[in-house]
C-alpha cells in the first residue's frame, strides 16, 4: 500500500505542479484540501524556511501523515529583496495575482532593464509526524519584464523573464517550467529523500 504524502497547500496550481513533478514516486499524493477540518496555517515567519516548516509541522500534526509544505516568493534586487515572504499578499488582502503584479510594475517604474534582476526562491519542508524534518531550497534567476506576457502559470510568472530564455515563465508552459522553476529544483532535491524513505519502509 502506498504511503500518503499530504501537500500542505490549498493552492490548486501549486498542488498540480507538485503532483506532476513527483509523479512516479511510490506515494499517494493528496492536498490538505481533502482534510476540510484542518485550519489554515498563519504564515507569520520571517523567512521562507520558517513558514515552510510551520506549515508542514502544523499540518502533519493535524492529519497524522507525512507532510510536504513550501513557502516561496519573488525577490527583486531593486526593491531590496521585496516582495519576499509577502509575495502572495504584496498588494494587501484580499490578494489577487493581478493586483500584486500591478503593484510590482508600479514600484519598478523608471527602473532600467539591467537593474530589474530578480529570483524566485522556494523552500520546501518535509515533516513526518514522528518528528523527522528535512528542508531543501530551489532558486530560479531572472529579471522583471515591463509588461505581462504569457497565458500559463500563476502569480508573478507573466512578469518573470527567466535567465537563458527570452520568455517569461508564463510563456514557457508547464513542461519547461516544471523542469527549471524554483519549485521544480527544490522538488528534485526532495525526490532523493522521498526515494530513500520509500526504500526503507
Amino acid at each position: 500500500m502506498l504511503r500518503t504524502l499530504v501537500i500542505g497547500s490549498r493552492n490548486t496550481h501549486k498542488v498540480a505542479e507538485i503532483r506532476q513533478i513527483l509523479a512516479g514516486l511510490p506515494f499517494h499524493v493528496v492536498s490538505v484540501s481533502e482534510y476540510p477540518d484542518v485550519p489554515d496555517v498563519v504564515e507569520d515567519g520571517a523567512t521562507f524556511r520558517d513558514n515552510a516548516l510551520k506549515k508542514a509541522r502544523e499540518t502533519a500534526a493535524a492529519v497524522g501523515q507525512l507532510t510536504l509544505a513550501d513557502d516561496s516568493g519573488l525577490e527583486v534586487d531593486a526593491l531590496d529583496g521585496r516582495p519576499g515572504v509577502y509575495s502572495a499578499r504584496y498588494a494587501g488582502e484580499p490578494s489577487t495575482d493581478s493586483k500584486n503584479n500591478a503593484k510590482l510594475l508600479t514600484e519598478l517604474t523608471g527602473v532600467a532593464a539591467e537593474q530589474r534582476t530578480a529570483r524566485f526562491r522556494c523552500v520546501m519542508a518535509l515533516v513526518d509526524p514522528d518528528g523527522d524534518e528535512t528542508t531543501v531550497e530551489g532558486i530560479c534567476h531572472g529579471c522583471i519584464g515591463h509588461e505581462l506576457k504569457g497565458e500559463h502559470g500563476f502569480g508573478y510568472d507573466p512578469l518573470f523573464v527567466v535567465d537563458g530564455y527570452d520568455s517569461t515563465m508564463a510563456q514557457l508552459g508547464p513542461t519547461v517550467k516544471n523542469r527549471i522553476s524554483h519549485r521544480a529544483r527544490a522538488l528534485q532535491e526532495l525526490k532523493n529523500v522521498l526515494n530513500k524513505m520509500a526504500q526503507s519502509s
